[in-house]
């Protein structure tokens, strides 16, 4: 992997850190690159049930991809088919919960969307600044961003460019939670603890869940939150937690 993405893995919780502080954790191609090597590790994983994604530094959560790095591409169709962190985070069975400390402009933004839970500290703030460069978002920006904070405020985030103040981003329900910056990766890491002491296939299928709210129509949502509650309930997890309630006990999930 790259030196400028750290991957740590911290009993049932990786996280994934983009650690280009100097350059804002602007993301290049061989950052991208290890990210995809990073959510391969996890997926592949029995162990790891939680992924927090985070930023370097004081500064910057992800000011998105390096502009200077973009040249490179020799042509639009290989830009077009490049290898997409945001595309990789999204690819992630695991639950994901971005800690977003500073700025998540562009690609950054993007990239906290890709996960199913964000945080943000006090000093964070939220752009789609494409716009001002003659260009928009490729990464999920225009759907992801209308679901979380409406039509609106989404055209009014795109089309500007203009930055939004955590305070704002949380009364839009763009982020979860604002916490003080000192204390953002020990929220993310508590809430991380919750979930992984939850049953990790229904914590992943609860996820494939909340992606079929969005994209099915609601009939078929509800069908397919059915199939799902019953591959769950068929697992030796789910008999697990039966048994765990019945003797008045703390179950042992195994992701079986």
């Amino acid at each position: 992997m790259s030196d400028d993405i750290l991957f740590t893995v911290d009993g049932p919780v990786a996280t994934i850190t983009l650690n280009r502080p100097q350059k804002l954790n602007a993301v290049t191609p061989e950052m991208s690159k290890a990210i995809v090597a990073a959510v391969k590790e996890c997926n592949d994983s029995d162990t790891i049930r939680v992924v927090i994604v985070t930023g370097a530094g004081e500064r910057a959560f992800c000011a998105g991809s390096d502009i200077k790095e973009l040249d490179t591409y020799e042509t639009p169709w290989q830009f077009r088919n490049r290898a997409d962190y945001c595309d990789a985070i999204r690819k992630l069975l695991k639950p994901t919960i971005a800690a977003v400390n500073g700025y998540a402009f562009g690609g950054g933004l993007e990239t906290s969307l890709s996960c199913d839970i964000r945080i943000a500290s006090d000093n964070a703030q939220f752009a789609a600044p494409e716009i001002k460069l003659g260009w928009i978002g490729g990464g999920g920006m225009a759907t992801f961003l209308a679901h979380s904070v409406g039509p609106s405020n989404a055209a009014l985030m795109i089309m500007t460019g203009d930055p939004i103040p955590a305070e704002k981003a949380l009364a839009w329900g763009l982020v979860s939670e604002v916490v003080p910056q000192a204390d953002l990766l020990a929220r993310a890491r508590a809430i991380a603890d919750v979930i992984a002491s939850r049953a990790p296939i229904a914590a992943e299928t609860a996820k494939l869940n909340l992606q079929a709210a969005f994209t099915m129509p609601q009939e078929q949502a509800i069908h397919y939150e059915r199939d799902l509650q019953t591959i769950c309930f068929a697992t030796e997890d789910a008999a697990e937690g039966r048994a765990a309630f019945k003797e008045k006990r703390q179950p042992t999930f195994k992701r079986r």
